[in-house]
């Protein structure tokens, strides 16, 4: 019976995907135990560590579907690691006492560990899947509305004009760099461990080293050059990329979901019949995706502070931190994909109102622009000068509930250097928008 909101059949494909839950799954955790339990067998029985026939029987029996799992997991609640009891019964399972050699030299650690990187590995490419969508799908907005003018925000109030595209392009900027981040942490994260009791091979004086490499040639991971079993920093990081992803949708389901307010009705979510309904208000149109990426990431986040903590590791072998790892990670990972599936469902179907951009450019009657006009009338005037005397315009025009354009064309100083027509250029905010879409060509010049 599921018990949280990422396994459950209701609510789990709000919150996660089934690729993930899938990768982190207790079938698939124990398969990859076996996986490095069979590579350790054959890598050993071709260095004569072990007899090959131990080797081919070991590799024989090391299949998920050989595995009680419920009598495995009364075996994880008696010895508390289920490396433990999976071992036993693969003793169990081959004949003529060759499973005495199953796990020959290696630690409970060792293969957990390793299938943990192995489940990592799985997981990062489905997230380098979902970021490679999502990056196309933001190129593809950030594109077509390179040169729609919106009003950019600061402090939720209307600054200056940018573009859509400049506000997608940024949100792809981070995107690109988190894609670049993953392939940089891959060779560091991506390396196993085989290093025995301590993490000196001490069971193994002569070919440890040398099984320790083919074993993880055998699975396409990197050989450590000392033991990490209480060093902590690949799976940290592993779980801080995520958490970066993770800001980095929330900003993006932030901004949606202010630019979807009544008021401001600038974008919407993909539409489908009954999505973001109200049991009450028919009118209603909620940011479904919105809310659950902000959910999502915001409840990956302490995990990732988790998984920090596990870092804090005693001597060589810890006594706790390294089991915060089982609870965090897995977490940390679903949310995430969670995230990303909502975030790409979002954007590949933004609805984009720019005739709403526009006229909410125009609520201010001007004043959006009182930077360009004070900088227009700075060569005559002076900065200083230009900028006290639109301050007081600008109060004016809020008083007085007046076009800002109006009263610069009433005052004599101003006139004197620009006339009514340049002073309507200046109040256009689509002639304001700098270097924007040059910078959102930039952006897309790098993919």
């Amino acid at each position: 019976m599921a018990a949280t909101a990422i396994d459950s059949a209701i609510l789990g494909n709000l919150f996660s995907t089934e690729a993930m839950r899938a990768v982190f799954s207790d079938e698939r955790r124990t398969a990859r135990y076996l996986e490095v339990e069979a590579a350790l067998a054959r890598v050993q029985g071709r260095l004569g560590l072990i007899p090959e026939a131990a080797a081919d029987e070991i590799e024989r029996n090391c299949r998920i579907e050989r595995i009680d799992l419920q009598r495995l997991a009364r075996q994880t609640e008696q010895a508390g690691s289920p490396v433990i009891g999976l071992v036993q019964q693969l003793v169990g399972l081959c004949r003529d006492g060759l499973g005495q050699y199953c796990h020959w030299g290696a630690t409970t650690q060792d293969v957990t560990d390793t299938a943990t990187i192995l489940q990592v590995r799985e997981g990062l490419a489905l997230v380098e899947a979902d970021l490679t969508a999502l990056s196309a799908a933001l190129a593809d907005l950030a594109r077509r509305h390179r040169d729609t003018p919106v009003a950019g925000r600061s402090n939720l109030q209307q600054a200056v004009p940018v573009t859509f595209g400049y506000k997608m392009a940024g949100i792809l900027a981070a995107v690109e760099r988190h894609r670049r981040r993953l392939e940089e942490l891959r060779p560091r994260v991506l390396v196993g461990e085989f290093a025995g009791a301590a993490g000196t091979l001490a069971s193994l004086p002569q070919g440890g080293l040398e099984a320790q490499a083919l074993l993880m040639a055998e699975l396409g991971l990197g050989q450590p050059d000392i033991a990490w079993h209480t060093l902590r920093d690949g799976i940290a990081e592993t779980g801080c990329f995520l958490g970066l992803v993770g800001g980095t949708l929330g900003k993006l389901a932030t901004d949606v979901k202010l630019m979807m307010q009544t008021e401001v009705a600038e974008v919407f979510e993909p539409f489908a019949p009954g999505r973001g309904s109200s049991s009450t208000m028919p009118q209603k149109r909620n940011p479904v995706s919105c809310i659950y990426i902000h959910a999502a990431v915001a409840a990956a986040r302490p995990q990732v502070a988790a998984l920090l903590e596990a870092m804090v590791a005693e001597h060589e072998r810890s006594a706790g931190p390294w089991q915060i790892e089982w609870v965090a990670l897995p977490v940390i990972f679903c949310l995430t994909a969670g995230a990303l599936a909502q975030a790409r469902f979002l954007v590949s179907g933004l609805e984009v109102d720019a005739g709403r951009m526009r006229a909410n450019l125009a609520v201010t009657h001007g004043l959006i622009v009182s930077e360009a006009v004070m900088m227009g009338l700075a060569p005559h005037l002076g900065r200083e000068q230009a900028h006290h005397l639109v301050y007081d315009l600008c109060r004016r025009a809020i008083a007085e509930e007046r076009p800002l354009v109006d009263l610069l064309a009433e005052n004599a100083e101003i006139v004197r250097h620009v006339d009514r027509p340049g002073l309507e250029r200046l109040c256009d905010p689509a002639r304001y928008l700098g270097l924007a879409g040059r910078m959102v060509d930039r952006v897309l010049a790098r993919l």
